[in-house]
């Protein structure tokens, strides 16, 4: 699998640096999307030397439960991706891309899987809202929402950055963010792996066995 190694304190600088505001339309200025890539790589995931600390978050799921995420995903492989259901392009890719290589796994291992979809977009992105677009992508996937603040302090400490939901030139509201998706060991609960927007297909079914067990991809 094509992998590099960063350290984590240089990914979490370089990633506060870093938004991309999903279906803007305005690429006049859109900064880059991932804290990843240096120009002309061709790498997907980024294997830390010095795991991330899985968030200290308790928000509310698609059913408007309460839902500890240390509590609830301890001890389970889970990757976690913060986004917004209104998003026409990189949150919905991301997450499908997602669902099609956990289908690929054993079903067992399937049941293992979180994947954990936050969204930066609370004031619109209710409970039922993510239910219902969850659903379209893989039912088995965890939503949450809650108070914006709590989420951009829980994203903050992965290094990705994300800023309160705005109306882009014509009008539209859009949802800036970091576009990671940050895998977390079964093993260690550590945060272990990053995976920029460009990760594909592809990417994700060759490396899900691996993350799965706590193994580097």
């Amino acid at each position: 699998m094509r992998t590099k190694t960063f350290a984590a304190a240089a990914l979490l600088a370089a990633a506060s640096l870093t938004l991309t505001a999903c279906g803007s339309g305005d690429d006049s200025n859109k900064p880059v999307a991932v804290v990843s890539e240096e120009a002309g790589a061709d790498k997907a995931a980024t294997v830390l030397d010095k795991p991330f600390e899985k968030p200290d978050l308790v928000l509310t799921d698609t059913q408007g439960k309460k839902y500890d995420l240390r509590k609830e995903t301890q001890g389970k492989p889970t990757l976690i991706y913060f986004g917004y259901t209104h998003c026409p392009d990189v949150c919905p890719l991301t997450m499908n891309n997602i669902a099609v290589a956990k289908k690929q796994l054993p079903k067992a291992e399937q049941d293992e899987l979180r994947v954990v979809f936050v969204t930066t977009d609370p004031e619109r992105d209710t409970s039922a809202e993510l239910g219902k677009w969850l659903k379209g992508i893989d039912p088995g996937f965890v939503g949450l929402t809650g108070d914006f603040a709590t989420i951009q302090a829980g994203a903050r400490t992965l290094g990705i950055s994300i800023e309160p939901t705005k109306k882009d030139k014509n009008g539209k509201p859009v949802s800036e963010h970091g576009t990671q998706v940050i895998a977390f060991s079964p093993k260690t609960d550590g945060g272990y792996v990053l995976y920029g927007e460009d990760a594909t297909v592809d990417d994700y079914t060759k490396d899900l066995p691996e993350i799965v067990k706590g193994e580097n991809p």
